[in-house]
């Protein structure tokens, strides 16, 4: 099939969307976490890792800094909640200790093209715990030094002090994502995150004259006493400060799974129809003012590298969301974090005593994961060809699998001529084009070629929309 050039437009048709709103996952990994199991144990990664050693490919670090100063009542993270800022020191010892016993399993030589330290809060250690860590990495991991790697923190505003953003770009970082939700201090104080516009864009401004090459900022519409009114001045706000990219996540309300979510007054959370607006008007804004729609939440400018490889057919989704690194295994360091190395998935423990146990006896902290067969991976080809690109080439896939695309996929091409009928996908004997009115609805698309899924929907998801 001919590659059309990528739709920067989404059509909004709120009839289709309250049909298909139903809840299915993410695909930030296929298979999911949910078929993650513990029969797949550190003997299996050790294997999978020393078997990359083969392909040279270069790697992506996720580091995992679990610790908050405060609790956000919507968050669903995996989080120690403390002001005790001495608990990170026993943490940063064992992470250290892994940082060694994951370096033993990869050849030094293989360059660290992406790196990503997530939370919690990073932030929540001191300037001189950071240097720390990044020397580490650094004495085990071949990291770039020239700035062309794409080495990225998560920030919470609150936490950033006078030469914080300074440290951080002296020490490599080059981008950074803030964590924002919504200016109004209504919502604020509904949710626990007290942070004044006026702090946020203060640090989106001085990291961009620190020289902080890509800035991402992350907004959450679905949360307490919003309305569509007030959420359109917390969006507007922040198209005048410009970052790079822009996540406008869905507030997913689940109480009996996520603790601090049942201190929200569920009869303050805005109404469906006010969410589907909010969403609507979201979308309209950040177009309108130039953002191209990447997909599943996210927006960014023209020129970001993620609308570049979006439009090339390079872009790729992991734990971390979308990313321009599809070439690149991901080692997952720390509490809770997971890797993508070879044909597996794993992760480490969630929580500290068992982190802590592990590390101690000088093992790795992997406690579940999957091992990836022919299926899994032709069918992770084809979700992430539709999540990135919005298209699928027939010929593409057959190609790459040794597989008649039209007899394997036989049912699924079957479960698809709903979607077209109503306009969808445009399906023909070449493969699949996602419209413009399609696009805000690509998981329900994704979930067709989910073999797990249709097995079992026993798992619970967030809507998709």
């Amino acid at each position: 099939m001919t590659q059309a050039p990528i739709p920067q437009n989404v059509d909004f048709d709120a009839d289709l969307i309250r049909r298909y709103d139903t809840a299915g996952p993410r695909y930030t990994s296929y298979p999911t976490a949910v078929q993650f199991h513990e029969g797949f144990a550190a003997e299996h990664y050790r294997a999978q890792a020393e078997a990359s050693n083969a392909s040279g490919r270069p790697l992506s670090l996720y580091v995992h800094i679990p610790f908050c100063d405060t609790v956000c009542y919507y968050c669903a993270c995996n989080k120690v909640v403390t002001k005790d800022r001495g608990r990170a020191r026993p943490y940063l010892d064992r992470l250290y200790r892994e940082i060694g016993l994951q370096a033993a399993l990869f050849d030094n030589s293989r360059p660290v093209e992406q790196l990503h330290l997530g939370g919690g809060t990073p932030t929540f250690i001191s300037h001189e715990e950071m240097a720390e860590l990044m020397t580490t990495l650094s004495s085990h991991f071949q990291l770039l030094d020239d700035d062309t790697g794409e080495y990225g923190i998560e920030i919470d505003p609150r936490e950033v002090g006078g030469d914080t953003l300074a440290l951080l770009r002296r020490l490599g970082f080059n981008r950074l994502s803030l964590g924002v939700q919504d200016f109004d201090p209504r919502v604020q104080r509904a949710v626990n995150r007290i942070q004044p516009a006026s702090q946020t864009l203060h640090v989106l401004e001085e990291a961009r004259q620190v020289g902080f090459r890509s800035i991402s900022v992350d907004l959450i519409y679905g949360l307490p006493l919003q309305t569509p009114a007030s959420f359109a001045v917390t969006v507007e706000r922040m198209i005048e400060a410009g970052p790079d990219r822009i996540s406008v996540f869905n507030y997913a309300h689940l109480p009996e799974r996520f603790k601090p979510q049942r201190r929200i007054n569920e009869r303050d959370l805005p109404s469906a129809s006010d969410r589907l607006l909010i969403l609507q008007q979201t979308i309209a804004q950040l177009t309108e003012a130039g953002y191209v729609y990447i997909g599943m939440d996210h927006f960014a400018r023209p020129d970001d590298e993620l609308a570049v490889a979006q439009r090339e057919g390079t872009l790729y989704r992991n734990f971390q969301g979308y990313s321009t690194h599809a070439h690149c295994d991901v080692i997952g360091l720390g509490v809770t974090s997971i890797g993508m190395v070879q044909d597996c998935y794993a992760q480490n423990h969630h929580d500290l005593e068992r982190y802590y146990a592990r590390i101690d006896a000088g093992e790795l902290a992997v406690f579940r994961g999957v091992e990836l067969d022919a299926d899994d991976r032709l069918r992770r080809d084809v979700i992430t060809a539709l999540i990135c690109h919005f298209r699928l080439d027939f010929r593409d896939v057959e190609a790459r699998h040794g597989i008649v695309f039209g007899d394997y996929f036989e049912r699924e091409l079957q479960a698809l001529a709903p979607m077209q009928a109503d306009g969808l996908i445009e399906l023909n004997d070449a493969g699949i084009q996602v419209s413009p009115k399609g696009r805000l609805l690509i998981r329900n698309i994704c979930m067709v070629f989910d073999r797990y899924l249709r097995e079992s929907r026993a798992q619970r998801y967030s809507k998709v929309i």
